[in-house]
């Protein structure tokens, strides 16, 4: 805590969106000025406040500098890499790997240090707001409304991490003590609701294209609903305490309310496409070059990608459902059929996962043993023969300029309903509403799923749920941070990951077996892992006054 509050006040344009359109950070180059230069200039008062947005999370390669994503903490996937980076998030002791002087594991350490410095930058722009000289080109009303709304974001990004962090709510001098003990759970989030509650009525519904990416009051209320959910579950609400189900239920509900939203069509290109009814927030993210983007690990090294980095597990594609009849592949009656694996199941699968045989930029993947896109010579391209195509554009090719956007999401219409589903289901039982909101996301035109069966109860209702969660929601992101809330990681994390031995037979037929994959990549989730360790270095500047999480 001291390092980011007892520095010298010094004002950095930092240039980090990129944007079809004119960004609205992109304005001019770094400069250091004083405090005062800048808040007596309303264009660098503006440009500071915009400088708060570079602290929010903004890519999904966050565990180590430039490869992992949570799919890999999680269920999701496993890396065909042993680095040290990763055998540190393997096997759970997420301090050893940045104490000895090697990368950061960026969900742990990055996130304290940068949102810290975010909410530094929204604070004091809270505290000075009102001595700028604002024309009327500049929006104070609205800069107001951003900056409550990106320190709840922050704030966000820390409790659900670290359970209660220190609440700092206005900027300190240099020569002031800042050793403060952590709140409370509750605290923080009775702290995030009011900050949102001042930014709703300042922030306007939506922009033009030149304003693509700020907060309006539909991501306002959208945090509200992710903030409330993670506050009702588990792991924050071990009494059950349906209340807060019920207030979760309603922050989703007044999202839908707004009636500002729709669920894209198509749900292969998601993440893909400059504008959508579904993007309550989102950054755009254009066309970077392979090395800058999550699709460098994400993708074949036969086509320009590193080794083995991100590869989807058995565990994740055998949750989803078959096409015709809904169920799961593992249910009497399904139809699924092992030496048919990929054929007849819900369209999310393809567009999530390549697979064998799957047709891919005009050619057929080959996962077999001795294929190309699985093994060459010593290197293995795949340790599972899944890759993960929702974080590999199709138009990106080895040595040929990629035209597909990979933008990051920070809030969809889906995630909503999802929310509410799931809210709603823990605090009345799966009435209608319940149905109505999963049903709607498995009749998206391009999915096309089966409606839930009727007569569902809450307990089967709630694994239902969490299955469309993972599905839907599949690599953005989400799925261990819920597997935190609802403290599942000891039952999905901990248990054998599986990937898929694939044989091509002489007749050209290929021949199935979910296999076992190595020790090292088996993962360690133990009962007090539902929370990050707070750095080290943090806790021993503190003077014993930040308490450290139980189990660390």
């Amino acid at each position: 805590m001291k390092i980011l509050y007892k520095i010298a006040f010094a004002f950095t344009v930092m240039i980090a969106f990129v944007s079809c359109d004119k960004d609205f950070l992109d304005r001019a180059p770094s400069v250091n000025l004083s405090e005062e230069d800048v808040f007596k200039n309303p264009i660098l008062a503006a440009q500071y406040a915009d400088n708060a947005y570079n602290h929010l999370v903004d890519d999904y390669a966050r565990f180590n500098v430039h490869r992992g994503i949570s799919g890999q903490a999680s269920d999701e996937a496993v890396s065909g890499n042993n680095e040290v980076s990763i055998r540190t998030l393997t096997n759970g002791t997420y301090h050893d790997h940045y104490e000895r002087g090697g990368s950061p594991l960026n969900d742990i350490s990055d996130i304290w240090a940068r949102s810290y410095a975010g909410i530094r930058v929204t604070t004091k722009m809270l505290s000075r707001i009102d001595d700028v000289p604002w024309t009327t080109v500049q929006s104070p009303a609205r800069i107001k409304g951003e900056m409550y709304f990106i320190r709840a974001f922050l704030y966000f990004e820390l409790i659900k991490r670290f359970g209660g962090v220190p609440i700092v709510d206005r900027v300190y001098g240099v020569n002031e003590d800042i050793d403060v003990p952590r709140n409370t759970y509750e605290e923080c989030v009775q702290f995030i609701l009011r900050d949102l509650d001042a930014a709703d009525p300042l922030l306007p519904p939506t922009y033009d294209n030149s304003n693509n990416g700020r907060a309006t009051v539909g991501a306002s209320k959208a945090l509200r609903s992710r903030l409330l959910l993670f506050a009702a579950s588990k792991l924050n609400n071990p009494a059950n305490d349906l209340s807060k189900w019920a207030s979760a239920a309603k922050a989703a509900k007044d999202v839908i309310d707004l009636n500002s939203y729709s669920l894209q069509p198509t749900y292969s290109d998601l993440l893909n496409v400059a504008s959508s009814p579904e993007y309550i927030m989102i950054k755009i993210r254009g066309p970077r070059p392979i090395d800058g983007m999550m699709l460098d690990f994400a993708m074949s090294p036969g086509s320009g990608g590193a080794q083995g980095q991100l590869n989807p597990t058995q565990n994740h594609v055998d949750l989803y459902e078959m096409k015709t009849t809904g169920k799961g592949i593992f249910e009497p009656g399904s139809g699924y059929n092992p030496q048919a694996p990929y054929s007849n199941r819900d369209p999310r699968l393809a567009a999530n996962i390549l697979y064998n045989d799957a047709p891919w930029q005009s050619l057929r993947m080959e996962m077999w043993s001795g294929g190309k896109d699985y093994l060459a010579g010593n290197v293995t391209y795949t340790a599972t023969r899944y890759y993960c195509r929702k974080m590999w554009p199709e138009a990106y090719k080895r040595n040929v300029a990629g035209t597909a956007l990979l933008n990051f999401v920070y809030f969809r219409y889906a995630e909503i309903l999802l929310n509410y589903a799931e809210a709603q289901n823990e605090a009345v039982g799966p009435d209608a509403s319940v149905y109505a909101a999963i049903n709607e996301i498995r009749a998206r035109p391009s999915v096309a799923m089966p409606a839930l069966p009727a007569g569902l109860t809450q307990v089967q209702m709630r694994a239902r749920i969490r299955n469309e969660r993972a599905v839907e929601l599949a690599f953005e992101d989400f799925r261990w941070y819920d597997i935190m809330r609802w403290k599942t990681g000891p039952e999905i994390v901990a248990q054998p990951m599986y990937g898929m031995n694939v044989i091509k037979n002489a007749n050209g037929t290929f021949t199935y077996a979910p296999v076992l994959l190595p020790a090292n990549m088996q993962k360690v989730y133990l009962d007090y892992m539902h929370r990050y360790p707070i750095p080290r270095s943090e806790i021993y500047k503190s003077r014993n006054l930040l308490k450290q999480n139980e189990g660390w």
